[in-house]
C-alpha cells in the first residue's frame, strides 16, 4: 500500500485524499510528523487565509476591501 498523507486533528487522522480501504476496518501505522502547527510555524498559506477570513466573518465587517493595507508588509 502506498503511504498515505493525514492531517490529524481532534482526535482524528484526516487523509489529505482518498484512501481505498473499507469502511471501519482497523489499520496499523506507524505516524511520522512531516509538519506540525506546533513548530512555530503557522501553517500551510491556505490555512492562514482560512484564519483572516473567519476573523473577518465573525467581526460582522461587511467591507473589508476598505482594510486591505492592514496585513500588508510596511503598512501602517
Amino acid at each position: 500500500m502506498a503511504t498515505i498523507h493525514a492531517t490529524y486533528e481532534a482526535g482524528v487522522f484526516r487523509p489529505h485524499s482518498p484512501v481505498n480501504l473499507p469502511d471501519r476496518c482497523e489499520v496499523e501505522f506507524e505516524p511520522k510528523v512531516i509538519r506540525s502547527s506546533g513548530d512555530g510555524s503557522n501553517g500551510s498559506g491556505l490555512e492562514q487565509v482560512y484564519e483572516v477570513l473567519a476573523e473577518r466573518y465573525k467581526s460582522g465587517e461587511s467591507d473589508v476591501a476598505a482594510r486591505h493595507n492592514e496585513h500588508q508588509p510596511g503598512a501602517r
